[in-house]
């Protein structure tokens, strides 16, 4: 109860509690909310071999056209404006990165509407079959990062910066000449953020699916346990990095290093498959990365825990190991 009754009194820490994901989700569901394909954005050169094919590119719906100078359509495509240069005195070429996805995609828009402009035909007849699949937009992707995201920021700032806190103001040192053992003070921090769950998460989830349609098409009891379950890891590594610090600064040090690499790891913003398979084992290892599987599996369909083992065993581990190294390592001066 004490520690839920100094955290209802610190307003900053309910904005960046309940206030900052819900800011975050209407950013990135604006930015991506899926109302239709964005347009190929290319540039043709004046004078070029390109503006023989102006009508044929500005008829593509899929195509966002733009006739610039030479140096115009160089600086366009060097910061990114654009995504293809058409140029070329007799014969057309296409100038783009190839590493950019975008641009590879503009390059086979481009040459698809020159090419049938030109009387090409296709030797083999195809049929589109254009469907929306549920849960395949950005905003479906990245809402359950969001959350994960959440639970370890705010697992272990609150719980690891509180204890610290409270060991700078002398406040622990009292503890020691009361019937408090160690075990119950860390215990009563989980608990405490247990509590914080239930106005943390929920309208999270809500908000994303009234605002923007991201749906949970599983079990509301998997999602629930699985948040719960990554909220008490997330809170037992909060538990040991505070174990031994005794200033701001210091704790500050160890979350910023124990959460960055999750952060960019652990498929938050994009998926942790972009990187080396040298480094998957690592990577699916991080607990983060664990819950991140977990919530998007249950977001996708999954309706049990029975599906998602071994997810929750590494989010288990993570837990006991926490919270036994934590309890052995804590200090209350």
């Amino acid at each position: 109860m004490t520690r839920v009754r100094s955290f209802l009194r610190e307003p900053e820490a309910l904005f960046w509690t309940f206030g900052f994901p819900l800011l975050m989700a209407v950013g990135l569901g604006v930015a991506f909310r899926g109302e239709g394909t964005e347009a190929a954005r290319i540039a043709v050169e004046r004078g070029s071999a390109g503006e023989r094919f102006l009508g044929a590119l500005q008829a593509t719906a899929e195509i966002d056209l733009r006739l610039l100078t030479p140096a115009e359509a160089e600086r366009a495509l060097r910061q990114g404006d654009v995504a293809l240069v058409v140029s070329g005195a007799d014969a057309l070429t296409y100038r783009y990165d190839p590493a950019r996805s975008e641009s590879q995609a503009a390059r086979l828009l481009t040459d698809r509407a020159v090419q049938a402009a030109a009387g090409a035909t296709q030797p083999v007849t195809v049929r589109e079959d254009r469907e929306r699949v549920p849960g395949s937009r950005y905003i479906d992707w990245v809402i359950p990062g969001l959350i994960g995201l959440n639970l370890l920021s705010t697992g272990m700032w609150g719980v690891g910066f509180n204890i610290v806190q409270m060991r700078q103001k002398k406040q622990l040192k009292r503890l020691v000449a009361t019937p408090m053992r160690r075990r119950d003070f860390l215990l009563s921090q989980i608990l405490a953020r247990l509590v914080f769950i239930l106005l943390e998460v929920p309208p999270l989830v809500l908000f994303a699916w009234l605002a923007f349609g991201v749906r949970v098409e599983g079990s509301l009891l998997a999602l629930s346990a699985i948040v719960l379950l990554g909220a008490i890891t997330f809170s037992g590594l909060g538990l040991l990095a505070a174990a031994r610090a005794r200033t701001i600064e210091g704790v500050s040090g160890i979350l910023n290093l124990v959460m960055l690499p999750m952060f960019v790891l652990s498929g938050v913003f994009f998926a942790a498959s972009r990187y080396p398979d040298a480094m998957q084992p690592v990577i699916q290892a991080l607990p983060l990365t664990a819950l991140n599987d977990a919530l998007r599996a249950v977001y996708g369909g999954a309706t049990s825990l029975a599906g998602l083992g071994p997810e929750v065993l590494i989010l288990l581990a993570w837990t006991v190991g926490s919270f036994v190294i934590a309890l052995r390592a804590f200090r209350w001066q």
